[in-house]
């Protein structure tokens, strides 16, 4: 797995190419994945996520989002809405 630094900017970056609303919901908490200090402070303490994509580019936010996290080994889950 690469180091947690280059996922959150990897994460944040894909995240920065949407219109879409893409929150990251880790335990009780739920972090705009868009927001690099929010993903700092969620991707060190949980182990499996789940992604809530909502917007006029949701389909490929979905799945941009899906790749950079299969690519980092991180445990998701997209969450159908």
């Amino acid at each position: 797995m690469s180091s947690n630094n280059a996922a959150i900017v990897d994460i944040a970056q894909t995240a920065g190419r949407f219109n879409s609303s893409i929150v990251l919901q880790a335990e009780n908490k739920y972090i705009d994945v868009k927001s690099i200090l929010g993903l700092f402070t969620t991707l060190v303490s949980s182990q499996s996520y789940e992604l809530h994509v909502h917007g006029a580019d949701a389909e490929e936010a979905k799945k941009a989002m899906s790749e950079v996290f299969a690519k980092h080994g991180l445990n998701f889950t997209v969450v159908a809405e």
